[in-house]
């Protein structure tokens, strides 16, 4: 049968996607989501559309969930090697960042990078900086001069679909930019 596919999923196993589809994890929640779509008969394209990726990406998320269930979705730590630059640029970041915003310099990346590099003689570049910080949920705070936007704003399809999310797993920044198109 073309476009319908075979997935099911008993209701213990809904509500393990639904928590999961919540998780901090961009990852392991795109996939969550995309199986709840899936079970609401949304079909590869559209989903791939609604989530910026290929159709055979959905494809392989379903097959991985009709194997393995909910616990196949999750992420699972990456073997080989530890990464090492992540680890020192996390220690001296998280010393550095947990000081109170009044009492510290104004932080950026190309600075932190610098004084990583000086506390532990391990060189990281900004970009990678950038990368592990945002993926450990430790991104640079605002400066104390830093000025908030008024809230009445509308900023960005994200936002205003941030809300959303946690209520429906059809509803996101992604789902946005395709519903545009």
């Amino acid at each position: 049968m073309v476009g319908r596919s075979p997935v099911a999923a008993t209701q213990e196993q809904r509500t393990r996607l639904a928590q999961l589809a919540s998780s901090h994890g961009r990852g392991e929640a795109d996939r969550a989501r995309a199986i709840l779509l899936t079970l609401d008969g949304w079909t590869s394209a559209r989903i791939g559309a609604a989530f910026g990726v290929r159709e055979d990406v959905v494809r392989d998320w379903r097959s991985t969930f009709m194997r393995e269930g909910v616990d196949g979705l999750a992420s699972r730590t990456a073997t080989g090697r530890p990464p090492v630059k992540a680890m020192a640029a996390l220690s001296v970041a998280d010393e550095i960042l947990s000081a109170p915003v009044a009492d510290r310099p104004n932080w950026t990346l190309p600075r932190l990078s610098s004084e990583i590099e000086r506390r532990t003689g391990v060189a990281i570049s900004k970009s990678r900086l950038s990368v592990v910080l945002r993926k450990k949920g430790s991104e640079l705070p605002p400066s104390a001069s830093h000025v908030e936007r008024p809230s009445g704003r509308r900023r960005h399809c994200a936002r205003r679909a941030s809300a959303r999310l946690a209520q429906s797993a059809s509803e996101g920044w992604r789902h946005c930019a395709a519903a545009r198109r």
